[in-house]
């Protein structure tokens, strides 16, 4: 593949992408970051005119692209399933017709054997949609993502420092694999133009697979707080969801579908990303450390 020519990032100025545009900027990339407010982007890269839910203004923004990075959810609108599809679609099918060579998209873990939630059937179905109109598609299945601002994180955050004690449902008994975000971003650089990462699927995620309960723990202990939890089986997810927008600044949509998939396991079932872009991960608790960090650097 060639690695000249404009690279196009779809959700470049959200959580992962800003970071993504930073490295590839900084790696010499020439980046285009999508977004419907160009004229508000003060980072680095080239802002142009885009939005996924509006397929007319997808040609113009990946005119004469090489690549493009695929970051887009829409975890707050009570139809994403729909929207999703609908937008990793289009985007597909303008990819196609822009002549791109590689989609890179950023899902989610979880067995497909298992019963998995309205969220991550999502992710699935929108790994198949953006090759629709036959471009290769190289897909990084993530659980949660370690990092100042990102929603999973901050969830895990919030309850620690707002809360004396939990009473919790069954789900903070679940195993996750959680994955800084800078790991992230090293995947997802990793994979441009890269020959054996063309078309595949890879599983990602940090050294460590702990329990929900195990992770807002170790934060607590890093806070130098207590966290006495006391698991309650009959909260119920819409209940969850509720009691986490009072607790926390998540909206009660996006975490009614953030709790619906944390009854499924997101671990690492695949390995092979670890030779195809060969490093060591960081550990949860220097994750953690690196997003409190980013923080006080922000306040």
């Amino acid at each position: 593949m060639s690695s000249d020519g404009p690279v196009l990032v779809a959700g470049g100025t959200g959580f992962v992408g800003r970071r993504l545009v930073d490295a590839l900027v900084g790696s010499g990339r020439n980046v285009r970051v999508m977004t419907r407010r160009p004229e508000k982007h003060r980072g680095p890269g080239t802002p142009v005119r885009g939005d996924v839910f509006e397929p007319d203004t997808l040609d113009a923004a990946l005119e004469g692209c090489v690549a493009a990075y695929y970051l887009v959810h829409s975890l707050d609108a009570p139809d994403f399933e729909e929207r999703d599809a609908r937008a990793a679609r289009s985007f597909g099918q303008a990819a196609a017709k822009a002549g791109v060579g590689q989609i890179i998209y950023l899902g989610g873990l979880g067995d497909d054997s298992d019963d998995l939630s309205a969220h991550l059937r999502s992710r699935r179905e929108v790994e198949s949609l953006l090759g629709t109109g036959g471009v290769p598609v190289t897909v990084l299945r993530a659980g949660i993502v370690v990092g100042h601002g990102g929603i999973s994180w901050e969830i895990t955050r919030q309850l620690v420092e707002h809360l004396p004690a939990m009473v919790t449902p069954r789900w903070v008994r679940t195993r996750t694999q959680p994955i800084a975000v800078a790991d992230v971003v090293r995947y997802l650089t990793g994979v441009l133009d890269n020959e054996a990462a063309v078309g595949e699927v890879f599983d990602v995620g940090g050294p460590e697979v702990l329990q929900y309960a195990e992770m807002l723990q170790r934060v607590a202990a890093i806070e130098n707080r207590r966290l006495p939890i006391f698991p309650v089986p009959l909260l119920t997810p819409g209940l969850s969801s509720r009691w986490l927008s009072f607790v926390t600044d998540v909206d009660v949509q996006s975490g009614r579908n953030l709790i619906d998939s944390m009854s499924n396991e997101v671990i690492v079932q695949d390995t092979r990303i670890r030779e195809v872009v060969p490093f060591q991960t960081m550990g949860y608790d220097d994750a953690v450390r690196v997003a409190l960090e980013e923080r006080k650097g922000t306040r």
